[in-house]
């Protein structure tokens, strides 16, 4: 089984794309790259693999959708709401907050948004080409989040982004830390990559999480909120434990 992993960015240079390989005992690292895929590679990235994570929105809230619909109509009878959290975050947002206490940016009030916008013309050129996308996590593409998952599974999820000498340092404590605690992942040669881009780092671990979603291993979209998630996104969490 083939997996991939997509740490999304607004910007071609910053986005990382690993491959792995599964077998009954481990999962092997086959290629990851940062910078070197357009939007039509990434399709065939997609096309090419059982399952692809993809550490962005691939959707924006209901509230903020009609919000928007109605101000370009006229917006006659828009109110300054209570509250701006259901304009601002998905529902899948507030579960993943509330079940990890890791909060997701905001995709309609923070700058992930542009990249949430170029994930959206990808999904679309994928499902042009054929590909069926379920934006709640039952096809090929599922959105993750990599941050979450490290909080699940007991490992360092803060502090390990961006090319200062902490951040540097902190990630190649956690790449150490995921040896250990996954021992049948083989990062190959790409071991250094990981140590000196968070976006290399956070591709592989998208691969990851789409390998234990083929396998069963992710929690399920809650029934209530199936809908829903099916048009505004739901980031698939894995199950405690590292086995």
């Amino acid at each position: 089984m083939i997996t991939a992993g997509i740490d999304l960015s607004a910007n071609p240079r910053k986005t990382g794309v690993a491959t792995i390989e599964w077998s009954d005992d481990d999962a092997r690292v086959t290629a990851l790259a940062v910078g070197e895929h357009d939007d039509a590679a990434l399709c065939d990235v997609v096309r090419a693999a059982a399952t692809t994570g993809i550490d962005c929105p691939i959707g924006w809230p209901d509230a903020f959708v009609d919000y928007v619909v109605a101000h370009r109509d006229g917006g006659h009878d828009l109110v300054i709401p209570e509250t701006r959290r259901p304009l601002t975050y998905r529902a899948t947002d507030l579960h993943v907050w509330q079940r990890t206490g890791v909060r997701p940016l905001a995709v309609s009030a923070e700058r992930i948004g542009a990249a949430a916008m170029r994930c959206a013309a990808i999904l679309a050129m994928l499902t042009r080409s054929g590909t069926v996308v379920d934006r709640a996590g039952d096809g090929p593409v599922i959105e993750v989040y990599p941050a979450a998952a490290l909080k699940i599974w007991g490992l360092p999820h803060r502090g390990y982004k961006g090319r200062d000498p902490q951040s540097s340092r902190a990630r190649a404590d956690l790449v150490d830390h995921l040896a250990i605690a996954f021992p049948w992942l083989d990062l190959d040669t790409f071991a250094p990559l990981c140590r000196d881009t968070d976006d290399a780092l956070d591709a592989v671990l998208c691969a990851v999480i789409a390998g234990l979603a083929r396998q069963g291993r992710c929690e399920p979209v809650p029934a209530d909120l199936r809908d829903l998630a099916s048009r505004e996104g739901w980031i698939v969490l894995p199950r405690a434990g590292h086995d």
